[in-house]
């Protein structure tokens, strides 16, 4: 099966639009912000949420969801702590007396997108305000679009708060954006952007990039199984439909060595798509039809190859020996392998972050964690006997590359703390 579509075919261009919005609310400010919230989100509650509002809509959280969430939120939350403890602030003496080292520092202020559109995204809120609080942001907003007379849907409310958020805002879209990164309403400015949106909200942090940063530049979200002979064909092909209820433009892929087990996939998907709910159907059967493929290779070796050539946001491996595949395959954002698992646990409750690089960006990074809101830093120290020879090397190259200002700043040094001393200072042999 050959996709007709693929995800830069897909989008629309939206740029100018987005610029035009920015560019109105960082000149109009909170007022100009607003009038977009009563444009396009169509609700005129309070942007901040007090407490009061806060505590209110905890209390219309059901006991049963607040416990799930709770859960997903600690997994995510040691996890992160699994990752902030691979970066370590270190030193070394490059030279007898001159030292450097690396410091890890935490942005300021971090604003995080939650999706609450189509669907509320529950899970988007304990991802990104886990790990900047985690990572030690010292103020956190989670921003989410709220729905006409009724403002941000409660459980979003609730993982917010339990997982960290000091604001939380109902905004929705390229406006809610602006707020965060011009610090409109009383908030500070975000330093990086993170969480996923529409395509509006993707434009948004991609012209706002450089300002700010952030997470990453997304599209629509992607996902590829690998599966062998003895894959069960129900469960891939669940699995490829979970995935493409994302939306009408979200790829699923599926890369297989054996021609009856891609038959049977593709038998079983229609049924499993006209079993959900017309909204999810919908999407699924769109994507399916317009942007799925279905791909039989010689062997592992090329299944393998193939993956890596997509690049997926989501990989799930249903194919013997995993610990080959682990260690062969070389470009994704996740990676979920054996039946016992699959990406629906990623995304919602098993601890890895679901932020993810799409559209092939896992090429060359990989998806949001602590890591994203951290600084590494470098500084460096030195006696004055240790910076005698890293003047004269800087010195010597300086002026071969014609910069005499930089050599100078070397001379000086080797002047003051070695008066009466000659060194050759030319770049000429």
């Amino acid at each position: 099966k050959k996709a007709e579509l693929t995800s830069s075919s897909g989008a629309s261009d939206v740029h100018d639009t987005v610029v035009s919005i920015l560019s109105e609310i960082e000149a109009g400010g909170d007022a100009a912000a607003l009038e977009y919230a009563a444009k396009f989100d169509r609700y005129e509650g309070n942007v901040i949420l007090t407490q009061d509002e806060i505590d209110a809509a905890i209390e219309l959280v059901p006991e049963k969801l607040k416990a799930d969430i709770r859960f997903a939120h600690d997994n995510v939350k040691r996890f992160a702590e699994l990752q902030k403890s691979t970066v370590a602030d270190v030193e070394m003496e490059i030279q007898p007396g001159f030292v450097a080292g690396q410091k890890a520092i935490p942005v300021d202020a971090a604003g995080c997108y939650v999706p609450g559109g189509r669907y509320s995204h529950i899970a988007s809120a304990i991802m990104t305000v886990t790990t900047a609080k985690v990572a030690g942001c010292k103020h956190i907003t989670a921003c989410s679009p709220p729905r006409p007379g009724v403002g941000v849907a409660p459980a979003i409310i609730y993982a917010a708060h339990i997982c960290g958020a000091d604001t939380i805002m109902a905004m929705g879209g390229v406006q809610g954006v602006a707020a965060m990164t011009f610090g409109l309403f009383g908030l500070p400015k975000a330093n990086i952007l993170v969480g996923p949106g529409n395509q509006f909200v993707a434009e948004a942090k991609r012209i706002l990039f450089g300002r700010v940063g952030i997470d990453m530049i997304a599209g629509p979200t992607d996902s590829l199984i690998l599966a062998d002979k003895d894959a069960d064909p129900h469960i891939v092909a669940t699995d490829l439909v979970s995935q493409a209820e994302h939306g009408y433009n979200s790829p699923v892929w599926l890369v297989t060595d054996d021609r009856a087990l891609a038959e049977d996939v593709m038998a079983r998907v229609p049924a499993l798509i006209d079993d959900l709910p017309e909204l999810n159907g919908d999407n699924a059967r769109a994507a399916w039809r317009d942007y799925a493929e279905v791909i039989v290779c010689a062997d592992r070796e090329e299944m393998a190859a193939t993956s890596d050539a997509y690049a997926p946001e989501h990989l799930t491996v249903q194919a013997a020996d995993i610990d080959w595949w682990l260690e062969r395959l070389t470009c994704y954002g996740s990676l979920f392998l054996g039946e016992e698992t699959t990406v629906s646990y990623g995304d919602k409750a098993s601890g890895t972050n679901h932020v993810l690089p799409t559209s092939g960006a896992a090429n060359y990074t990989g998806g949001l964690s602590v890591h994203k809101y951290m600084k590494i830093v470098t500084w460096q120290r030195a006696t004055r006997e240790a910076s005698k020879d890293v003047a004269i090397a800087t010195a010597r190259i300086s002026r071969l590359e014609g910069m005499e200002g930089h050599a100078r700043a070397a001379d000086v040094r080797l002047a003051k703390y070695f008066p009466g001393q000659n060194f050759d200072l030319t770049a000429a042999e």
